[in-house]
């Protein structure tokens, strides 16, 4: 059966008080669902989450991480670096990092490699923007944005791996992803996998949806059946709505 996740990303929000109270509230919430559940703080407060909320079963994880073990890149973070606050999980490929800060799939497929070399687990982030959208060749740039970055694995380390689909056109802009086209397109994907590696893989392996997933719409985008939970934005800034998605599976 595959893992069912809910992963809140905080960006760059909450200063350490913003991220205690943030804690607090959370441990506070009451769960219905088996889905693990895990939030990403900023670098400067991960220490803290993690030393928080070690005892509860809400993980901790990274918004992002360096290619390198070490060198002259100020202001990165490497993978060892991850791994001595307590961090086993991180994000990589967030639409937001390939938009501002000009992330490829070439540089990305060094970032997966340095986690995986390190035993991490990586949630990989992909999503096409709208104009692909709106010009049908959706399937193809995010068939791409996987291949480039993710098929030269071998098979046996696709365990590490979780996919984290960013409809970028639906995030923020007045337009709305509907469940259908989230499962469409999470069926798609699972259907790519199948094609390079096989039906183990990809039965196997989870899709997150991260696509403005709200309390209102979490259980229909939910219940489809390739859809193995979200990537969930602002609403994660709230530790109410965040649970009552995580309660949605």
């Amino acid at each position: 059966m595959r893992r069912q996740i809910v992963a809140g990303n905080w960006k760059m929000n909450n200063d350490l008080t913003e991220t205690e109270s943030l804690i607090t509230d959370l441990k506070k919430q009451s769960r219905s669902s088996e889905a693990e559940v895990m939030v990403a703080p900023t670098f400067t407060n991960l220490w803290h989450a993690y030393e928080a909320l070690r005892l509860s079963d809400i993980e901790v994880i990274a918004q992002n991480m360096h290619f390198a073990e070490s060198g002259a890149y100020t202001g990165e973070v490497s993978a060892s670096m991850l791994l001595s606050v307590g961090i086993q999980t991180v994000i990589l490929g967030h639409s937001e990092r390939r938009a501002y800060f000009k992330e490829t799939d070439e540089m990305l497929a060094k970032k997966v490699d340095a986690a995986l070399k390190n035993n991490m687990t990586v949630i990989f982030c992909f999503g096409e923007e709208l104009n692909d959208r709106k010009s049908g060749n959706h399937e193809n740039i995010v068939e791409s944005q996987i291949k480039n970055a993710l098929f030269h694995l071998d098979e046996q380390v696709w365990s590490s791996i979780v996919l984290a689909y960013e409809p970028v056109w639906a995030i923020g802009t007045g337009e709305t992803a509907s469940p259908e086209q989230a499962q469409d397109m999470h069926a798609f994907i699972r259907k790519t996998l199948n094609d390079k590696y096989g039906s183990k893989v990809a039965e196997s392996t989870s899709i997150l949806y991260g696509g403005s997933v709200k309390p209102g719409n979490a259980a229909e985008i939910f219940s489809k059946p390739d859809v193995d939970g979200g990537l969930i934005g602002g609403a994660a800034l709230k530790a109410e709505d965040f649970f009552a998605i995580v309660n949605a599976i």
